[in-house]
């Protein structure tokens, strides 16, 4: 078995600050500790260079590619996310040796098929099903020429897909996900392994808290709709506090949510904040419209977090359901939260959380099965 492994991936993995990002960069720690020598190759949005020092602590050698953005990357039949990323010294790069290489998402499979790679050991990293997220995208997304780009990049994106072919095995991030792939790909090894996470054990504090929290990346067309709908729906002067605290929100959730006394926004808060916040909520709430993918801040909110409650769309193929409260209509989302305000968050409920997080979700379990994967 080599040591070592090409790792090509969409983003700078540093900071971990979004859900395909913190995959990859919690992978790499993981695989730094079992002695593997990563050869990172990233795609720049022009990061700082003390973000690529710490990178290379963990990896054998750091490259990173301009990405290739504008209307030109646009009028191609492949896929913006995947014409954009196309580099010639990339595969220059890859082609220098005959390790394995591990594909970060569909946005870098521009070369999966390429002959030079034939022969190679080829894995792909799903992260989403990305036809469909791209869909969703532009189910929630209001502005027209978006709407227009989503829809197009989705059916280029279904397309592209069979590209998959040329892979030697699939690593998907949850059940749902890895049945799709069996089905469309049946001739393929399909392997579950969730995504890799910042959290090695149930920290969450029993006791009472004293509001409600949503989090998440509110300039994400995705999160701005389920803020709009729990805004819009489920809250009223009655509910208990709701927090919302996030990225970059838009002028027009800032005056949603001033709209009921019960809701206060945090804008941009620093990591302290969030996590004190996570910590000290009674409930975390979480409502998705896009049943794509793992959402990493379910794991976080379970980890760090006391009640949990979603929606079916969030607890799509995680395993999760029995770790949660679920609610559907905005009737029984303001129930369920009424009903959590007279519980208490308990030690038992935190070793419930340990004894299944432990059997899904350890990131130690998963590098061992990603080793595997790599070397069979």
């Amino acid at each position: 078995m080599s040591n070592h492994l090409h790792i090509v991936a969409f983003d700078n993995p540093y900071p971990p600050r979004y859900g395909g990002v913190i995959d990859i960069w919690y992978k790499i720690s993981v695989l730094h500790d079992a002695g593997m020598m990563i050869h990172l190759h990233y795609f720049s949005y022009g990061k700082k260079k003390e973000e690529e020092d710490i990178l290379r602590q963990y990896c054998a050698t750091v490259q990173a590619y301009p990405r290739k953005t504008g209307w030109r990357s646009q009028l191609s039949i492949i896929p913006y996310i995947v014409y954009s990323r196309k580099s010639e010294a990339l595969i220059q790069d890859l082609c220098r040796d005959d390790y394995p290489i591990l594909f970060e998402g569909l946005h870098t499979c521009y070369y999966l098929d390429d002959p030079r790679l034939k022969g190679r050991r080829l894995l792909y990293r799903e992260s989403n099903i990305e036809h469909d997220y791209y869909r969703h995208l532009a189910k929630a997304e209001r502005n027209p020429l978006k709407k227009v780009f989503f829809l197009c990049e989705s059916r280029k994106l279904r397309h592209y897909e069979q590209v998959l072919e040329n892979s030697s095995v699939m690593l998907t991030v949850s059940q749902a996900d890895t049945e799709y792939l069996q089905r469309r790909f049946p001739s393929k090894k399909v392997i579950r392994i969730p995504s890799f996470h910042k959290d090695d054990e149930v920290i969450s504090v029993p006791g009472k808290g004293d509001f409600v929290l949503y989090q998440g990346n509110l300039s994400v067309a995705e999160n701005t709709a389920a803020v709009s709908f729990l805004i819009r729906k489920v809250w009223n002067e009655s509910m208990p506090p709701l927090v919302i605290a996030g990225k970059n929100p838009s002028k027009s959730l800032v005056r949603l949510a001033k709209t009921c006394q019960r809701i206060r926004l945090i804008a941009n808060p620093d990591d302290a904040t969030m996590t004190g916040l996570l910590r000290d909520a009674h409930i975390n709430l979480m409502v998705t419209f896009q049943p794509t993918g793992l959402k990493l801040k379910l794991l976080n909110a379970l980890f760090n977090g006391r009640f949990c409650l979603v929606n079916e769309a969030m607890l799509a193929g995680t395993g999760l359901t029995s770790l949660c409260s679920v609610a559907a209509t905005p009737e029984q989302f303001r129930e369920e939260i009424r009903r959590l305000f007279t519980c208490t968050f308990t030690e038992e409920e935190t070793g419930k959380r340990r004894d299944i997080l432990s059997k899904i979700y350890s990131n130690r379990e998963n590098g061992k099965l990603l080793l595997q994967c790599i070397s069979s």
